[in-house]
């Protein structure tokens, strides 16, 4: 009797070590294939190409039945391909450009309700030196707490204008630094046509 009691147990032990094991091999395969999948995923990346873009562009000209705008933008209209942004399927093109002085006044009447301020004239000089879209204006003129006025957003506007603008010039002096040194370094060379180039002068060098 007892022997029989031990051999059950036994076989029962051994039926759950089974179907703890197939449950850890399923678990397993399930991470694999998961893992296989992404990987195919990853490396068949899709592409984009020019015909499948004005297929698609065509094909919802085509099937819509009423009106439809189809608004794109990009910054850099001069790579585009010529057959992507002719008539027909950009029928209007609209550059957007740096904010400009009358831009800026819509913006701070649409801030402050006002249409002249004391500081009008130094920011319309600062927005004729340098280049900053409608975007960066409109930030720095919202108020960044109820205490905030117009005083204090045109202050603040002012000194991101004239950050900016220190910014620029010091970029400016390092563009030039860096072409001053890459004149110096060939900065004097002979050519075979017996042509002496040096400190961007041409002299003529007579062969012996």
């Amino acid at each position: 009797m007892l022997s029989n009691i031990r051999l059950l147990t036994k076989r029962q032990r051994k039926k759950k070590g089974d179907k703890f094991s197939d449950d850890e091999n399923d678990k397993s395969n399930s991470e694999v294939s998961l893992r296989k999948e992404v990987k195919e995923e990853g490396s068949s990346g899709s592409k984009v190409t020019l015909s499948g873009l004005l297929n698609f562009i065509d094909g919802i000209w085509s099937a819509c039945g009423g009106e439809r705008l189809i608004v794109f933008t990009t910054n850099y209209v001069e790579k585009l391909d010529p057959a992507l942004i002719r008539r027909g399927r950009m029928d209007k093109h609209v550059e957007l450009s740096y904010c400009t002085f009358e831009g800026f006044k819509v913006l701070a009447n649409n801030c402050f309700k006002i249409e002249t301020h004391p500081m009008f004239d130094t920011i319309k000089r600062l927005l004729s030196e340098i280049k900053i879209t409608p975007a960066d204006v409109a930030e720095n003129l919202m108020p960044k707490s109820p205490m905030d006025d117009a005083d204090k957003c045109l202050s603040n506007f002012i000194e991101a204008l004239e950050t900016t603008k220190d910014e620029d010039l010091l970029s400016l002096r390092q563009s030039s630094l860096i072409k001053e040194d890459e004149n110096v370094k060939h900065g004097s060379h002979i050519k075979e046509n017996g042509e002496l180039h040096e400190d961007n002068r041409i002299m003529k060098v007579t062969k012996q």
